[in-house]
């Protein structure tokens, strides 16, 4: 089938919820086959994650309590961006606040889609070398403990199941891609 045979078109959208964060809408959409249907969706403004890959080949990490889940997770430094916000930008004031480095390097490894089914958000991923530290800038309310692990040691981590976080597994796997093809760090 043609991809755009695929898409669905909005016909109206109510607004139900408008948080700090999030904004929650019900479209009402037509069918690629022109019956209708209701969607609803979730506007997050996106956000980004930062792989610090030192050169000893060590990665820093932060552990925090992720309230969904009830659960203390192992990720990449992140943050939200605020709407209109250059997300190389928000990516190094991120790693600021929750490493207290600075990067010489940034490679793109990508936008990912962590929930498209009901969700708009896009989290654009990037790997940061050449890092120089100072001080964690955290925000008010955010408690979180930095961890320094071993790549190769993430990878198997990530390939255990130990590792949920989606964002984390993509850098970290994308990360060992271009290890493996040569990246010097």
């Amino acid at each position: 089938m043609d991809e755009k045979n695929l898409l669905e078109t909005k016909v109206s959208s109510e607004q139900l919820y408008d948080g700090r964060i999030v904004k929650l809408y019900r479209d009402q959409v037509t069918l690629p086959d022109g019956r209708p249907a209701m969607r609803e969706v979730i506007h997050h403004p996106g956000g980004v994650g930062i792989l610090p890959l030192l050169s000893d080949g060590t990665v820093m990490v932060v552990r925090q309590c992720r309230y969904p889940y009830a659960a203390v997770i192992t990720e990449i430094p992140a943050g939200k961006l605020e709407y209109g916000e250059d997300p190389l930008a928000c990516g190094k004031r991120e790693l600021m606040e929750e490493v207290g480095a600075e990067a010489a390097n940034w490679t793109f490894l990508g936008n990912i889609y962590p929930t498209p089914a009901y969700d708009d958000e896009i989290i654009r991923v990037y790997l940061a070398t050449g890092l120089t530290f100072s001080e964690q800038h955290l925000d008010e309310g955010e408690f979180l403990s930095l961890e320094r692990v071993p790549l190769s040691e993430l990878v198997e981590q990530v390939m255990a199941g130990e590792i949920r976080d989606a964002k984390t597994q993509i850098a970290v796997l994308k990360t060992q891609r271009l290890v493996d093809g040569g990246l010097s760090f």
